[in-house]
């Protein structure tokens, strides 16, 4: 078997194991190793990002799951509740895509979609929206760069100081309210 073959069969395996995870609906991180996992990775294959010994050209990282963002969410709905706040929150992944995004009842039309943009901001940059927001008076441009908010409201989820999410809240009177109940998410997942 020549080493074109070889290669072109182990990425075969790899798209049949992804797709039938799919299937199966699996969520999470799905990774198949053809040898040992690299080092500084976990049991679980997850955690640091490192390098696949067998291919050099993949890359591991952690992701929440499903259920772990929604309870995030639902946490930063619940403390923005019992303040009697109307707010929208959001979980985004480390690539920026939405995982889960629960509009409060009564939360304002355009707290759905600012939710969003502050969680992808917050772990876009791997700190909180407020501490962002200070940067604008510097560099004003930074506004301009797409699905950015730079305004209080958005945290990083962290793993081992990495960011591989972000929750975004959004539709309080003020962004200082909106990062507190974004906490309040980050603290459920702990």
């Amino acid at each position: 078997m020549t080493h074109h073959t070889m290669t072109h069969t182990k990425k075969l395996l790899v798209a049949t194991v992804a797709a039938t995870a799919l299937a199966m609906g699996a969520v999470g991180v799905i990774s198949a190793q053809a040898a040992s996992p690299a080092a500084g990775t976990t049991p679980s294959g997850g955690a640091t990002a490192g390098t696949d010994p067998a291919d050099r050209n993949l890359t591991r990282s952690t992701h929440l799951t499903v259920a772990a963002a929604t309870k995030a969410a639902q946490a930063g709905l619940d403390a923005a509740a019992e303040e009697g706040q109307k707010v929208s929150v959001a979980v985004v992944d480390r690539n920026g895509n939405t995982l889960v995004t629960l509009r409060g009842d009564g939360a304002g039309p355009q707290s759905y979609v600012s939710a969003e943009r502050k969680a992808f901001t917050a772990v876009s940059w791997n700190a909180p929206t407020s501490s962002l927001a200070g940067r604008l008076s510097q560099t004003p441009n930074l506004k301009d760069i797409p699905g950015t908010l730079f305004l209080p409201g958005g945290v990083p989820v962290q793993s081992k100081g990495a960011p591989i999410a972000g929750i975004g809240v959004a539709g309080a009177p003020s962004g200082e309210l909106d990062e507190k109940f974004a906490r309040a998410g980050l603290a459920a997942l702990k």
